[in-house]
């Protein structure tokens, strides 16, 4: 009499371990991505913060600052965002600070991806924007 038995062979467990391995190597990548682009809106949303209170700041004294504590910040420069993957600064663009500011994020820790380029943020008060920002090609 054969007893039957069931369960899975080794060469079974072997190969789908191997298919598991191949999903991840292909499906980590693409997450770590897809995170690196969602945290772009800590990057985006100190730019904005601080762009207002610079249009805000100008209205009053018809000039920008590079004094990110004349706008209420903590920070003179290198204001983190809120969440902490970005720190920001206020500088003058080509035409001085009296007729244009530059407000740049730079990455920080598990932001930064090696090409400054594609992780820091830029936007100045005429609308010119720098790095990859979201949706663009």
């Amino acid at each position: 009499m054969k007893v039957k038995q069931s369960g899975m062979t080794l060469t079974e467990v072997l190969i789908v371990m191997a298919i598991v391995g191949i999903l991840v190597s292909v499906a980590f990548p693409s997450y770590q991505r897809h995170m690196i682009e969602t945290r772009k809106a800590d990057g985006i949303s100190i730019i904005n913060k601080i762009m207002q209170a610079q249009e805000s700041f100008y209205i009053n004294n018809l000039t920008y600052t590079a004094d990110l504590t004349q706008l209420g910040f903590a920070n003179a420069n290198n204001h983190p965002s809120e969440k902490g993957y970005y720190t920001a600064t206020a500088v003058a663009c080509d035409g001085g600070i009296a007729v244009c500011v530059d407000i740049t994020t730079t990455a920080q820790g598990v932001q930064v991806t090696g090409t400054p380029a594609d992780d820091n943020l830029s936007l100045n008060s005429q609308g010119a924007k720098t790095g990859k920002w979201p949706n663009d090609h």
